[in-house]
């Protein structure tokens, strides 16, 4: 049951955190900074991209 939950829970929070990215962004920056708007998949990509650079690893413990 545990298992069954998490395939629904875990793609359905991914699916909103990424969508809340999006708004934001397109919300924020395209009138401060004069960028485009992104689409969903682009802001997929930029949370991997920043996950990555400055947090990527941290829920690991090696070594430790």
């Amino acid at each position: 049951m545990n298992v069954i939950l998490a395939l629904i829970i875990i793609p359905l929070v991914i699916f909103l955190i990424t969508w809340l990215f999006q708004w934001l962004w397109n919300i924020t920056v395209p009138g401060i900074f004069g960028l485009r708007e992104i689409t969903f998949w682009e802001a997929f990509r930029l949370i991997i991209m920043a996950g990555i650079l400055f947090g990527g690893g941290r829920w690991t413990n090696i070594g430790g």
